[in-house]
């Protein structure tokens, strides 16, 4: 992703792909601009700054090359954009589509007359004039003014040239036929495009608009920007959770499904951990923010969403390069088909193989591919957010088709990461309270799961000691000064590194080895639980085209042999750091063959590495640290890892629509393009390939939302 700062504006009135290819084109080379992306099915324009305090100086110049591309279209910014009421936007498309559907109406009726009456002369052809600057005078205003404005070769060129070159040859109904059916078929596929819109935008519908913040005994209701951590928040029935927190008060049942695809709602009470966007159903609760708005999971949510579509798959790339090369390159072909032919073969005429090169005209329109492309890729986006699945960006999407091994941390991954001391094994004269007292406290300041674990079994007030000259090793242990005396505590290589050797226990699960004063007082046992179903999980991957899954964690082998047996999972590496997490994980890549590719699961802060570093990192979003989330390519809202199934299935059900898209839209193209040099084909089998092939793709596009979960 671009580090640079970036706006996000909504381009209302965008319904052209090939404009919005154009319009990322140019606001690009724009001085000051470091990156610009047009997500046509968002409507969104991300502008990233190369230089912030020409922001608006850019704008202006961004707002000039919209107006001269589609001076339909109007900028605003995505803040300004919220703000307005929905309701009237949907209003204002409703009215423009019942007019463009009047006009339709009207101008089927102009040219239905001459035939229906029997028309000949003038009459005939001034009904045909009327049906046709009925239905394409926009088309014709538009092409005239990019022409002016050195624009060639787009939608509104090709269908000018095509239906005037149709009345030069005296085929008025085909040229007005044209217009018409290409009217009608851009028509149907704004709806459709509108519909994917409408269900893109009901699957983003988690928004908060307003928090209830508890002051001095009073409810005072705010914007959730306003609101800061630590205060109390009142979220009543049927309300949505404005920002994440802990519940202090009341009894509720939850529905989480906009964020973890979860159809059951949970029950919830004092203690529990609730996120931004989850609705309330029942009880009043008094929620303890936990972080501001910003930083929420509704914010990050919506916010890797709206800029998704700025990382577009390899596929959509090569559409759009594509298609800049293909429409010159027919139209050459069309004035090349005019015009050779007569001047070479003895019985042809300029006006037969003039027709046959307006149908190349027709047929040139690249739309079918530049829309139904993206489209694809956002639908299965939507798709997979719909059910708790947050996959950044079409490129992730991709490169999930090309996944064949995936490397699972285990503690919060395959194990739910809830911690708690099973075991005290105190040494010879040392009592089991105080050796949990001495390692609650020099792990007091640690908010690693082991530690809090600890902290939680002892329950003793910090307060009332002294704690200082905290010095905490990842992945090995932690010492301080607690009351004037040395403590350590942590795993055996920690213990090792200060010259006392661990004690060799039998015991199933963690150890944590506490010393005071280079003297061992005994030893805690932390247990973890599976997460249910894992096993069935592995099996359900390697049924889905999954080849090797493997285990990394810091954890004791034991544990990890457990844990892997239980889970079935055979290649293990345990006692491992996180940069050794990172040498595996390398090594693992580099023995790959192909395209193929390696996907890392994690939850932890040291899991951002090696989720950076995996050519798809997928992070728990649950439980799972914001640094993991970051770092991550895709997100698991509700931390099971069943959902990695439903993951691969949506990427390649998306590959296969997207596949069947570019074959149906070049596949019909040329055929009829064949069929047109060859005179075996008219306008109206063009209009077909250009417009219908575009309606079909849309709508093929729009199945990939639909795609079932599976487990």
């Amino acid at each position: 992703m671009n580090s640079h700062p970036y706006e996000i504006y909504r381009l209302k009135g965008l319904g052209c792909a090939d404009c919005a290819g154009r319009m990322e084109r140019e606001i690009s080379q724009i001085n000051g601009v470091a990156e610009a992306t047009v997500d046509f099915v968002t409507q969104r324009l991300t502008v990233h700054f190369l230089e912030e305090h020409r922001r608006d100086e850019i704008i202006n110049e961004t707002a000039s090359v919209i107006q001269s591309i589609e001076p339909d279209v109007r900028i605003v910014p995505e803040s300004d954009h919220q703000q307005i009421d929905g309701h009237s936007h949907e209003m204002e498309d409703d009215d423009n589509r019942w007019k463009a559907k009047g006009m339709m109406v009207a101008a089927f009726l102009l040219f239905a007359a001459p035939w229906t009456l029997k028309l000949e002369g003038t009459l005939a052809l001034s009904l045909y004039l009327a049906a046709y600057l009925l239905s394409g005078g926009r088309v014709l205003l538009r092409a005239g003014r990019n022409l002016i404005n050195g624009r060639v070769f787009d939608e509104n060129f090709l269908m000018s040239v095509a239906t005037i070159g149709a009345f030069a040859i005296g085929e008025y109904p085909e040229g007005v036929a044209v217009m018409l059916f290409y009217q009608v078929g851009e028509y149907f596929q704004d709806l459709a495009v509108h519909r994917s819109r409408k269900s893109i935008a009901a699957l983003m519908d988690i928004r908060p608009d307003t928090a209830h913040l508890i002051q001095d005994g009073r409810v005072q209701t705010v914007k959730p920007e306003q609101v800061n951590k630590g205060q109390l928040i009142l979220v009543k029935p049927g309300e949505k959770v404005p920002m994440d927190g802990v519940i202090v008060k009341g009894i509720s049942l939850v529905d989480t499904a906009a964020l973890t695809g979860e159809s059951l709602p949970r029950d919830v009470s004092s203690g529990d951990e609730v996120l931004g966007g989850f609705v309330n159903q029942s009880g009043a609760l008094t929620i303890k923010v936990k972080r501001t708005y910003e930083h929420s999971a509704v914010s990050k949510i919506l916010e890797l969403v709206q800029t998704a579509g700025s990382r577009k798959a390899r596929t959509e790339q090569f559409i759009t390069k594509f298609a800049q090369i293909y429409t010159p390159l027919v139209v050459g072909a069309a004035v090349l088909l005019a015009v050779i032919p007569p001047l070479l073969l003895a019985d042809a005429t300029f006006g037969d193989w003039i027709y046959r090169a307006l149908i190349f005209l027709v047929i040139s329109c690249p739309c079918a591919l530049v829309i139904s492309i993206p489209l694809g890729f956002f639908g299965g986006i939507g798709g997979a957010s719909s059910q708790g699945i947050l996959v950044k960006g079409g490129n992730y999407l991709e490169a999930l088709n090309q996944v064949d091994t995936i490397i699972f941390d285990k503690t919060g991954t395959l194990t739910k990461g809830i911690f708690r001391v099973s075991h005290l094994l105190p040494q010879e004269g040392i009592d089991e309270a105080n050796l949990l007292e001495m390692a609650a406290l020099v792990e007091s300041q640690s908010t690693h799961p082991i530690s809090v674990s600890i902290q939680k079994a002892w329950g003793g007030n910090t307060a009332a000691h002294q704690v200082e000259a905290v010095r905490e090793t990842p992945g090995k242990g932690v010492e301080a000064l607690v009351d004037g005396q040395q403590i350590k505590a942590g795993n055996a290589a920690f213990l090792m590194e200060a010259g006392i050797n661990a004690p060799q226990v039998a015991e199933s699960g963690t150890l944590v080895h506490v010393v005071r004063e280079d003297q061992l007082m005994g030893s805690l046992v932390i247990s973890d639980e599976m997460r249910p179903g894992v096993r069935e999980t592995m099996e359900g991957l390697r049924r889905a085209g999954i080849k090797r899954l493997v285990m990394l964690t810091g954890d004791r082998e034991m544990i990890a042999r457990q844990v892997g047996d239980a889970a079935g999972i055979s290649e293990i590496y345990a006692e491992l750091l996180p940069q050794d997490k990172v040498t595996i994980t390398e090594k693992i890549m580099a023995e790959q063959t192909g395209k193929r590719k390696v996907m890392v699961v994690g939850d932890g802060i040291n899991d951002a590495p090696v989720l950076a570093r995996a050519d798809v990192g997928a992070a728990m979003g649950g439980l799972g640290s914001d640094a993991a989330i970051e770092a991550a390519d895709v997100v698991i809202m509700d931390d099971e890892p069943a959902r990695l199934i439903t993951a691969l299935k949506i990427a390649r059900r998306t590959r296969l629509i997207v596949w069947q898209n570019i074959v149906l839209a070049i596949g019909v193209k040329l055929i009829v393009l064949a069929l047109g040099a060859g005179g075996l084909a008219t306008i109206w089998e063009a209009v077909f390939a250009d417009v219908g092939v575009a309606v079909l793709a849309t709508l093929n596009a729009m199945r990939v939302m639909k795609t079932p979960p599976q487990k």
